[in-house]
C-alpha cells in the first residue's frame, strides 16, 4: 500500500466529520438581535418585548435570538433612535412620531382624537390594512434605513396633574411634560398648558421637584412608573390611543430569510392581539388600584369637558401640521 492509499480512509474519514460539522453549523446558525425600549418592569410594553422575544425564537427555533435591553440600558430615545439607524441596535419600540426626524409625516399615527377606538388604531397602524402606513413605511426604509415591522397597543393615553383639571382654561400658565418629540408640543400647547420636554427617566424627578406640574401616560405606565404618588388627580381624556411601533433596521432585517422573516410577522401580529387582551383587562383593574391610592379620577360624568380639550387640541393640531389633513381623512375612512 502507497503512502497516499494509507491516507485515503483518513480522508476520507475527515471529510466525512467536516461535512457533519457543516451541516451541523448550519442547523445552529443564529442571528442575535439587540432590542433596545425606555419600558420600565411592569409596563406592557416590557411584558410586549419580552413575550415577542420567546415567540420569535420558538417559531424560528433557535435561528434568530433577540436580546431585549429595556429601560434606557443603550440609550435615551434620541440615542435609541440613532442607534438602530446606524444598526448598532437592531430593533426599538417606541412611538411612531419619535420617527418623525426622518419623515415627519409619521407623527401622524399618533395624532390626537383620531381614533375611534383601539382596534381602529391597531388597522390604522398596520400595513397591510393600511395604505397611510404602507406608503410611509416605504418612505421610513428609503429615507432612514428603518422599517416598521409591528404595532401593539398600551391603553389610552390620560392626563394627571397635582390639581384638578376639567378644561383648558384649568391649565393655563401650567407646565405639563410632554415626550420630546414636536407632536407633543402641539397636543400640550393645545390643551392650554405649557409644554415641556422631560425625558421618561428624569420624569418623576421632575414631578417631584416641580420642573412640571403634570404629565401624560397609559394607566399601566402611571402605576408602573408610580407617578400616581406625586399626582393625586388623574383625568380620563382619553387624549390618544397609544400604539407604539417596533422598527428594526432595515438590513439587520434583511439579513433574515425570507422564511423567518414571515415567522417574525406570523410573531407580531399574535402579540399585537395579545396586547389588545392585556389593555381590556386591566383599565378597570388599573382604575380601582389608583382609587386604593387616593388618587381622584375625574371623568366626563364629573364635569371633565372633553368637547373643549378635543376642539382645541385639533386647533392646534390643524395650524402645526396641515399637511395631514389628508393621512388623517384616510385613517378615519378605515374599517
Amino acid at each position: 500500500m502507497t503512502p497516499i492509499q494509507s491516507l485515503t480512509p483518513m480522508l476520507a474519514a475527515c471529510a466525512v466529520a467536516l461535512g457533519t460539522l457543516t451541516l451541523a453549523t448550519t442547523a445552529t446558525a443564529q442571528t442575535v438581535l439587540r432590542y433596545a425600549h425606555v419600558g420600565a418592569e411592569g409596563e406592557s410594553q416590557t411584558r410586549y418585548a419580552t413575550e415577542l422575544a420567546a415567540m420569535v425564537k420558538q417559531k424560528t427555533e433557535g435561528r434568530v435570538d433577540i436580546r431585549v435591553f429595556p429601560g434606557s440600558q443603550l440609550g435615551n430615545l434620541s440615542e435609541m433612535i440613532n442607534a438602530v439607524r446606524i444598526g448598532s441596535v437592531a430593533m426599538a419600540h417606541h412611538d411612531f412620531a419619535s420617527l418623525d426626524r426622518i419623515v415627519e409625516d409619521v407623527g401622524v399615527f399618533n395624532a390626537p382624537f383620531i381614533y375611534r377606538d383601539a382596534r381602529h388604531a391597531m388597522k390604522a397602524t398596520d400595513e397591510r390594512t393600511s395604505p397611510v402606513m404602507a406608503d410611509i413605511n416605504k418612505q421610513l426604509v428609503d429615507k432612514g434605513g428603518i422599517r416598521i415591522v409591528g404595532n401593539f397597543y398600551r391603553g389610552a393615553r390620560q392626563l394627571s396633574a397635582k390639581f384638578p383639571v376639567k378644561s383648558p382654561d384649568d391649565l393655563k400658565g401650567r407646565k405639563i411634560r410632554g415626550v420630546p418629540i414636536k407632536l407633543w408640543n402641539t397636543m400640550i400647547g393645545g390643551m392650554g398648558a405649557i409644554p415641556t420636554p422631560v425625558e421618561i427617566t428624569e420624569l418623576m424627578t421632575a414631578l417631584r421637584t416641580g420642573v412640571v406640574d403634570g404629565q401624560e401616560n397609559p394607566l399601566n405606565n402611571i402605576i408602573a412608573q408610580k407617578f400616581y404618588e406625586v399626582q393625586p388627580y388623574i383625568m380620563m381624556t382619553s387624549h390618544m390611543e397609544s400604539v407604539l411601533g417596533l422598527f428594526v433596521n432595515e438590513a439587520a432585517w434583511r439579513k433574515l430569510s425570507d422564511r423567518d422573516r414571515a415567522l417574525f410577522g406570523e410573531a407580531t401580529t399574535e402579540m399585537a392581539a395579545r396586547s389588545l387582551v392585556w389593555a381590556d383587562e386591566s383599565v378597570k383593574k388599573d382604575q380601582d388600584f389608583l382609587r386604593s391610592q387616593k388618587v381622584t379620577i375625574i371623568e366626563a360624568k364629573d364635569g371633565l369637558n372633553l368637547n373643549a380639550f378635543r376642539t382645541a387640541v385639533n386647533a392646534q393640531l390643524q395650524k402645526d401640521f396641515p399637511g395631514w389633513t389628508p393621512h388623517i381623512q384616510k385613517i378615519q375612512a378605515i374599517q
